[in-house]
Parts: C-alpha cells; structure tokens; sequence
C-alpha cells in the first residue's frame, strides 16, 4: 500500500483501536476528526468542503464513520466522498449496521447503495450491538445506581467489542483486494439477555447490578430525565432496544474469527477491561 489510510472517526470507539492496529500493520494512517490533536492527523469536517483537499490528498483507502448528528446523507455527507473518489480514494470501508440491508430508512443503508454505485471498491462492516454501550451511554446507570435501564425485555443481543470491529476494519484497509465487495457482520461469540449482562457486570465488578426491565415508555422517560438524552437518541436508543425485546437483535456469526483468526472478545474480558468506567465516583 502506498497511499495513506484515511480514518475518519479517529477518536471514536472504534477509530482509536483502528488507529492502532493500522500503525502496528506498517500503514501510512491519517486520523481525521473535526478537533484533530494527532501529529500525523487532520481536521476534518463532512460539512466543510474547506477541509477535504487536505484529508483526502494521496489517500488510497479511507474508513468511514457517519457522524450522528448527520441524518440526510445526501446533502451532507455524500458530497465528501464524490470529492474522495476524485482525490483518487480507491477503496471505502463503512462501518454500517446489522441489518442496514435489510431496512432501506436508515442513513447507513442509503451511504451503502451510493458506495455500489461509486465504481470505487468496498467493504460494509455491520457490527451488532457495541460492549462500549455499557460503558458510555449508559454507564451512568451503572456506576451511580447498580442499575441497567434498557427496554429489551427477556429478547436477547449479539454483543460485540469495539476493539473486535476495529480488527475487521482493519483487515479490510490493510488488504482491500481480499475484501472487495464484502459484507462482514461482526458479533460477539454470546447472545446475551440484559439478565445475564446484569450478572457478568455484577462478577466483574463485585457487586450487585440489577436489569430493572423497563418497558419502552418508561424508558423513554428515564432516557430523557436521568440520563439526558435528546429526543433523537431517545427515539433512537428505544427502537434499539425494543429490536431485542422483540426478539430481532441476537444473531450470531462467526465473522471475527473468518477474518482475524481468533475468537472475538466476551463480554466478560470486555468488563473486566474497562471496569473502571464503572467505579463509583469519590467527590
């Protein structure tokens, strides 16, 4: 590879274990976000056209992450990568979601049907439902109260670690040839109800953390009071969840292991990582 790896997200859940697996791989990386602070970085905005020459100048391959606050796709996103493919970016790596395929509304699925238009190569990475989730949006609940407040019901969820996704993605900008056209869905190796994610949180933390079992209006209610989200994420993060309660949410595959050759991560070595988001706070 000859060309820079452009990573946009760099300083996300999964652009930061992506960094660091392409450096340790021998690519010429550039991370872009809007605040960039890496010395080999950029900033970079999708709503900028004034930080694009500078992003995507000797680009070969370029990860993808659409920000969440940007919903209508074609007005401002897809104008960036019609200046990439121009730039000379040969290959796209999204991270899309589980089931973009299947549901055509989400922003994701209409960056997908662009990218199979473009003439440029690329891979779509749709990752289940992120570890990273108990140990950012929600771990106030956690950390503050022994509580996890999600509407699933007794539905179970494919988990995956960040850390897993990034593997994949990491592939597929290495070796994009090996990777042309491909659709990996990476999951964890459990399918989880929120009980049992209860008691491996309670094990890894030595106390006892309680799925409080909320139906979707109360936890709607508890989203936008406690923990402060916005009517977006609110609505967001309750589809989500209800997906699971209806039993939608808990299929499994075997794509970490296909593509980096080892078992993904659990739940538990995820826990046990990253215990500290969840140790209560000492004023």
């Amino acid at each position: 590879m000859d060309g820079h790896v452009l990573v946009t997200g760099a300083t996300g859940n999964v652009g930061v274990p992506l960094v660091a697996a392409l450096r340790t791989g021998g690519a010429l990386v550039r991370p872009a976000s809007r605040r960039n602070t890496d010395p080999d970085g950029v900033d970079f905005d999708f709503l900028d056209p004034a930080t694009w020459d500078a992003a995507f100048r000797d680009v070969d391959s370029m990860f993808l992450v659409r920000p969440p606050q940007v919903s209508n796709v074609a007005r401002d996103l897809l104008p960036s990568l019609s200046h990439a493919r121009s730039a000379g970016v040969r290959h796209v790596v999204l991270l899309s979601v589980q089931g973009a395929g299947r549901v055509p509304v989400l922003p994701h699925a209409a960056i997908e049907r662009w990218l199979r238009r473009s003439g440029m190569s690329w891979t779509f990475v749709r990752p289940s439902y992120f570890d990273q989730n108990l140990s950012t949006v929600f771990a106030p609940d956690i950390r503050d109260r022994d509580e996890i407040w999600v509407p699933s019901g007794d539905g179970r969820t494919a988990f995956v670690d960040a850390h897993d996704v990034a593997a994949v993605a990491g592939a597929a900008l290495l070796n994009p040839g090996a990777h042309h056209r491909r659709v990996w869905t990476p999951t964890g190796s459990e399918s989880l109800t929120w009980s049992e994610v209860a008691a491996v949180l309670s094990d890894a933390l030595g106390r006892r953390i309680t799925y409080r079992r909320p139906n979707p209006l109360s936890y709607a209610r508890h989203a936008r009071t406690v923990l402060g989200f916005g009517p977006a994420m609110t609505a967001m993060t309750t589809v989500i969840h209800t997906t699971a309660r209806l039993g939608l949410a808990g299929h499994l595959t075997d794509d970490v292991r296909a593509v980096t050759g080892r078992a993904p991560i659990s739940l538990r070595e995820f826990a046990m990582r990253e215990r500290h988001a969840w140790e209560p706070r000492t004023s």
